[in-house]
């Protein structure tokens, strides 16, 4: 138990980049502007229910789909890191208000997926689970799911305190912290892959 809170920040802050929350609250408030506090309320539990759901059928067939592939650590490592390096930048410049018809199903996706749960949080789940383990990962997945479900609940009181452009700003932070993993993620596969095959 010791061990894995040693380690715990190594999984939750990557998670925690990759998830962005303030990328996806100017959506999720445009999504949902319309909608009554129930129907929104069903929204966020939807996603979030999603979002779970995801993410767990990835941990459970990680390492089925490394072994049948036959695919290395240090392969996905570099892989997810290109893959983590790409949605980084599309989304330093991407606006973050994507026009999309406001419905309850919205919960689902684009919400649950792949908003919440992307291709850049799936490539780090997949990382976290070989290089730190199931356990660390999983408590990690939860407290970040944790907070954004506090953050739906409260987008508009967020929202009002931190500004509009205030939640852009602090989006293009961590989509810069997320390149850095990803490059980090990207150098070590390449060291490892030398130093095997040396």
């Amino acid at each position: 138990m010791e061990n894995i809170i040693k380690i715990l920040p190594n999984t939750f802050i990557p998670l925690f980049v990759a998830t962005n929350i303030f990328m996806l609250l100017p959506v999720f408030i445009s999504l949902t502007k319309e909608m009554s506090k129930v129907k929104r309320k069903i929204v966020v539990r939807d996603s979030i229910l999603t979002a779970i759901i995801v993410s767990f059928l990835f941990i459970g067939l990680g390492e089925f789909i490394f072994k049948t592939l036959g695919i290395t650590s240090d392969d996905f490592k570099i892989a997810g890191g290109i893959v983590l390096l790409i949605f980084a930048v599309r989304d330093l410049v991407h606006s973050g208000e994507d026009k999309i018809k406001p419905d309850i199903k919205v919960g689902v996706v684009p919400i649950g997926v792949p908003l919440i749960v992307g291709p850049a949080v799936l490539t780090n789940i997949l990382l976290l689970v070989d290089h730190y383990g199931i356990m660390p990962t999983i408590i990690s997945l939860i407290l970040n799911l944790f907070i954004v479900w506090i953050t739906l609940i409260n987008a508009e009181k967020l929202t009002n305190i931190i500004g509009k452009g205030g939640i852009i700003g602090i989006a293009k932070v961590m989509a810069l912290l997320l390149a850095a993993i990803a490059i980090m993620m990207i150098r070590i596969g390449i060291q490892n892959t030398f130093k095997f095959g040396a």
